[in-house]
């Protein structure tokens, strides 16, 4: 583990938030000397399952003996998490041993950093474009890192939209891939769904495939549904790209889950294992498998990528005694998701189990919404800690749990401002009751819970 600073060059830059456009980053990247068009790439848009079809593809491609950067957003406990490399299968197995490995290094970082600030003033002081964002700032630091590191394709993940997206400058990417899509940042992509998803499919580029999840799978209104697919069937004519749909609703009966805290699940007759838990990841997997195939990966290494996919804070069992399941979900869809699949995970064990919740929120989000979709899918609330995330939308711990009260109406629950505090509370009493906890609210937070309650499992399983 290694803690990273966030490089100094970003700091000025939060100012500038989401200003959609490629002028600037085209910019940017001309007086670098355009290193994104040194590697491949796969490039992933959409609402709901970028990281986790991120994480599958990139997992899959280091199986297959390929030296993968991964870009992805936003990060959980250090800032480098962003920006990473998974040097083959020995670079895979590392990732899993360890999260923090392959993580850029604090040195690199501002290396590149220093050659993404001397750009930005170049470009700046002669007037050749505006002031960069943040987001465009990090994703120079990581396309140079990448073509310095000599890899042979990079995953990346978008970070708002697609076609204006700064990751989008990308010229020839191997596959593009669209993952469920909802409405979502509707103020700047757009208000109806044909125009949320004619943004996404910005990506398309002539020359490479593209894999969409099936919208008959996604959770959206069928009226929803064939609008996403008309929308990206135009999309890739006018391109003249071959387009393919990933989704099978018979592998998503099939999926088995495990004591161990796995899920298994059948596809074109393969046999898949993941540690990624619940059945909206098999249209995750599926998608990746049907994107790796237009990439030529061979089906053993999607088999032992799949297998070896790690992405915290997703549903994800960080122990099983006391039993701890941690979710960065902090909406409704995402509390119904998390919910099913916690009366799956670990062989069903854990249905109508009392759970003590540990939980954090940003003030903006719809809490009362995701509190009755925990209760409508049979979580049994019967314990709650609270905490204050640290952020100025965040939502006071003593609110959520008068929330949390009005809807379960329980007797132990404690409001701790102290996100560690908290944490470190919350595991102290299921050390002595044995509830299960679920840590979730939102997916800084998670990465923070995430943190401390790794330090108290080993200091109390060793």
């Amino acid at each position: 583990m290694h803690d990273s600073k966030v490089p100094e060059v970003l700091s000025g830059a939060l100012q500038f938030g989401i200003k959609p456009g490629l002028e600037r980053i085209s910019c940017l990247m001309d007086i670098l000397g355009n290193p994104q068009d040194n590697f491949r790439a796969v490039h992933i848009a959409g609402t709901n399952g970028k990281g986790s079809v991120a994480t599958f593809i990139s997992s899959i491609m280091a199986a297959s003996g390929k030296k993968v950067g991964v870009f992805t957003s936003p990060y959980l406990e250090r800032f480098t998490e962003r920006i990473r490399i998974i040097d083959g299968l020995e670079g895979l197995k590392a990732y899993v041993a360890d999260d923090s490995a392959g993580e850029i290094c604090q040195e690199d970082l501002d290396k590149y950093s220093d050659m993404v600030q001397q750009a930005r003033d170049k470009m700046v002081s002669e007037g050749l474009a505006d002031e960069p964002t943040e987001f465009e700032l990090i994703t120079a630091i990581g396309f140079l890192y990448f073509a310095e590191q000599n890899i042979d394709v990079a995953v990346l993940e978008v970070g708002l939209g697609g076609r204006l997206d700064s990751t989008n400058i990308i010229k020839k990417p191997m596959v593009t891939v669209i993952t469920a899509m909802g409405l979502d940042h509707t103020g700047v992509l757009g208000s109806t769904i044909s125009e949320i998803t004619s943004e996404k499919a910005g990506i398309f580029k002539e020359g490479a495939p593209a894999v969409c999840f099936d919208p008959e799978f996604m959770i959206i209104p069928e009226e929803m549904k064939m609008d996403v697919k008309k929308t990206l069937l135009a999309k890739a004519k006018d391109l003249g790209i071959d387009i393919s749909f990933a989704g099978n609703k018979d592998s998503f009966e099939s999926a088995v889950f495990t004591e161990d805290g796995k899920m298994e699940f059948v596809y074109d007759g393969v046999l898949y294992t993941t540690s990624l838990n619940g059945r909206h990841q098999i249209g995750n997997a599926i998608t990746a498998i049907e994107a790796s195939k237009k990439c030529g990966i061979p089906e053993d290494a999607i088999k032992e990528g799949l297998s070896l996919a790690r992405w915290k804070c997703r549903a994800e069992l960080l122990s099983i005694e006391p039993t701890i399941i941690i979710d960065g979900g902090h909406n409704p869809q995402g509390a119904t998701s998390l919910g099913i699949t916690m009366n799956e995970m670990l062989a069903g064990k854990l249905k109508g189990k009392p759970v003590r919740l540990l939980m954090g929120v940003m003030s903006d989000k719809d809490i009362d919404g995701i509190l009755e979709a925990y209760k409508t899918c049979g979580i049994n609330i019967c314990s709650a800690v609270t905490v204050t995330p640290e952020n100025p939308r965040s939502l006071k711990a003593e609110i959520l749990a008068q929330k949390i009260n009005y809807v379960y109406n329980i007797r132990d629950l404690e409001a701790v401002s102290d996100a560690d505090e908290g944490t470190k509370l919350c595991y102290s009493k299921s050390l002595d009751d044995g509830m299960v906890i679920l840590a979730t609210g939102s997916l800084y937070l998670a990465g923070q819970i995430r943190a401390t309650l790794k330090g108290l499992i080993e200091c109390t399983t060793i």
